[in-house]
């Protein structure tokens, strides 16, 4: 087993609970899920160094920031943090380029320029770098916040639901970015958020919390299919290998097992994919259907059913014989009853490539 990234036990009093956990994870990226009062914030001000918390420590990459007990407690500033808030917070009398190096050292090298390039071509900023911050649209301020926290070369990410404040369609453009970040950059990263396709897209492993405590802890597709992800429901998030792509598709071997067919969207082969598949966007047959015009046709075996609220069915089917990758699918009653749907059965999952949004965005 690895090393922990993440080693957290502490007491923080808060107004009307008190933020009480311990926690271990050897999760490079590790997603703090739970809706609004919750302590998700609270807990990432200790970790920052915003908040001292009344007993405990905490321990990332293996370097102890506060640990009470000990009497040791590093400065906000030398705890090597890179903090992207929901509102951006980014200053309105510079232009994008110094907001993204106001992080730098004072004299800083050809290699921090580099860097900054490096970051600012990552995120598709270069064309934006003397635009004053007040034009920008949303989902560029927070690219903008993101490149200010990369630009100083971070020991660590604290992400505090950095597209919580951007709405559905507009986080569903900026999510690949974040995506890209992680790929790109091997950082320890702490991810705020509740919505359960971002923390599935970006995070090794989740833990939720309520009222301060933690309530569940493990892999993010499994402790999260529990929850929606607001007016789109569940969200299924895959990914794979990029086996060939042509004529606007392009197959992916699933790292879980079985096969998908997505929009291509520049996707190259070889290249790693994530994927997000709506669950209300799979039909289900018990029999292969014939010339049909889904690119997906997959067989797959039922491996539970459960009734929700709302009158709704969710329906786990995993890929490749019961062997591969694990997909929830919305039904309702009815057609739960007229399939005579059962624990163990085959069945064959359809929907259309368009319905897959490929959250990776091409390499430049």
């Amino acid at each position: 087993m690895s090393a922990p990234q993440f080693e957290l036990a502490l007491r923080l009093p808060l107004a009307s609970f008190a933020l009480e956990l311990e926690l271990v994870s050897s999760a490079r990226a590790l997603g703090i899920f739970g809706a609004s009062g919750a302590g998700k914030t609270s807990l990432l001000e200790v970790v920052a160094g915003w908040r001292r918390p009344e007993r405990g420590h905490v321990r990332i990459g293996g370097v102890t920031l506060v640990d009470q007990a000990a009497g040791l407690e590093l400065a906000p500033e030398r705890r090597g943090a890179g903090y992207v808030p929901q509102d951006a917070l980014l200053f309105p009398h510079l232009d994008v380029a110094r907001n993204v190096r106001a992080g730098l050292p004072r004299h800083a090298g050809a290699e921090d320029e580099q860097h900054v390039r490096e970051v600012l071509t990552m995120l598709e900023l270069t064309h934006l770098e003397g635009r004053g911050v007040a034009g920008l649209s949303g989902g560029e301020r927070q690219r903008v916040a993101l490149a200010r926290a990369l630009a100083a070369r971070p020991q660590f990410l604290l992400l505090d639901e950095p597209l919580g404040a951007l709405d559905l369609p507009l986080r569903r453009r900026i999510l690949p970015y974040l995506v890209r970040v992680r790929e790109r950059f091997a950082l320890a990263t702490l991810f705020v958020s509740h919505d359960p396709t971002e923390v599935q897209a970006l995070c090794d492993e989740v833990v939720v919390l309520a009222d301060g405590r933690v309530r569940a802890q493990g892999c993010p597709g499994e402790v999260l299919r529990g929850f929606g992800s607001g007016a789109g429901g569940f969200e299924n998030v895959l990914v794979g290998r990029v086996l060939a792509s042509g004529e606007g598709a392009a197959r992916l071997a699933l790292e879980d097992g079985g096969e998908l067919c997505v929009p291509a969207a520049g996707l190259a082969p070889g290249e790693r994919a994530v994927v997000a598949l709506g669950a209300d966007e799979i039909l289900v047959a018990t029999e292969a259907p014939a010339r049909i015009s889904a690119r997906n046709v997959l067989a797959a075996r039922v491996e539970a059913l459960a009734e929700r609220a709302g009158g709704e069915v969710r329906l786990e089917a995993r890929l490749a014989d019961g062997q591969g990758a694990r997909l929830a699918v919305t039904l309702t009653p009815g057609a739960v009853r007229e399939l005579a749907l059962a624990a163990g059965q085959r069945v064959f999952l359809v929907f259309k490539a368009s319905s897959c949004r490929v959250l990776t965005v091409p390499r430049t």
